[in-house]
């Protein structure tokens, strides 16, 4: 255990220069070498994979937790309300590079383009063409969360021609594209599901065995949001039954850990959660994160709180 007592500590991994700015502006250390109990530790740092929820209980002067990324599901921000926490994220600056990334999910699984570089990677082109594929300009599209990053993934499909309508809690003010006050409904209707709802547990498994099924056999999945909105077990039993026509993943339930199920389908898309990983977004995000903790420790506010 550190001597020291820091305002600020760190959880889990973080970026290098993330860190080590920390460190240098603000003493931080990782949380675990700082001893339970200690008061001082008012911030603490953490990322939406990691999340605080034992740490709230060890620092009880803890007043901020800061995310580095858009999600902090594996954070009880309900119980960091309770105890009058603030919690922050990065949003906004990782929004085109997610959705960016969906687009090329949709790409990508419905032109089948990785199987086709496999393709003639393994020389089976020499021994016969590869088997058609789905036209993605004037597909109907449904996006299940229409906010920053889905808006962004509608509006770039909308580029493709593509017929959007989505899924929210409420229908967005404003918005022209047809709205579904269901996600099988809107799975009913579509060519593919992209996914971008917000994580926790009112998200958990909103994607299940029976919103695959209307999405049904010609119908593709894209998750660029969180692993638990999707019932991972009842997507695996949906594509090996051929209920759906494939999915593209940048997420999953129990990272980095892909059901073995999926590794060798050639109508699934595996990423390692790389939608944000750019060099520019995660500079930007880095900087929010600074920003955010700045501001909190010389004005007791955050930049860009999670409210409930």
């Amino acid at each position: 255990m550190t001597t020291d007592a820091p305002e600020v500590v760190t959880l889990g991994p973080l970026m290098a220069d993330l860190t080590r700015a920390l460190a240098e502006k603000y003493g931080a250390v990782p949380a675990e070498q700082v001893a339970e109990g200690t008061k001082e530790v008012r911030v603490v740092v953490t990322t939406g994979r990691t999340g605080v929820r034992a740490a709230m209980d060890r620092f009880p002067c803890l007043a901020a937790i800061v995310h580095f990324g858009v999600g902090y599901d594996t954070t009880d921000a309900a119980a960091a309300w309770r105890r009058g926490i603030a919690v922050s994220n990065t949003p906004d600056v990782l929004t085109d590079c997610v959705a960016d990334t969906a687009v090329g999910l949709v790409l990508d699984v419905m032109r089948g383009l990785s199987a086709a570089d496999r393709f003639v990677r393994s020389g089976d082109w020499a021994r016969g063409s590869f088997p058609l594929a789905r036209k993605v300009t004037g597909s109907k599209v449904g996006i299940l969360g229409l906010g920053r990053i889905g808006s962004a993934v509608a509006r770039r499909l909308a580029a493709f021609d593509a017929r959007i309508s989505y899924h929210s809690r409420t229908p967005k003010p404003g918005v022209a594209w047809p709205y579904f006050d269901s996600v099988s409904g809107l799975a009913s209707a579509v060519d593919v599901l992209v996914v971008t709802a917000a994580g926790g547990e009112g998200s958990r498994h909103l994607v299940d065995a029976d919103v695959l099924a209307a999405l049904g056999p010609v119908g593709f999945l894209v998750n660029v949001a969180r692993g638990s909105v999707v019932d991972e077990d009842a997507l695996v039993a949906a594509l090996e039954a051929d209920r759906i026509a494939g999915a593209g993943l940048d997420v999953f339930a129990d990272e980095p850990h892909v059901p073995r199920a999926l590794l060798d389908r050639e109508d699934v898309v595996l990423l390692p959660h790389l939608a944000s990983g750019t060099t520019e977004t995660r500079a930007d995000m880095r900087d929010l994160v600074l920003s955010n903790v700045e501001h909190f420790l010389a004005e007791g506010t955050l930049l860009t709180p999670v409210e409930d």
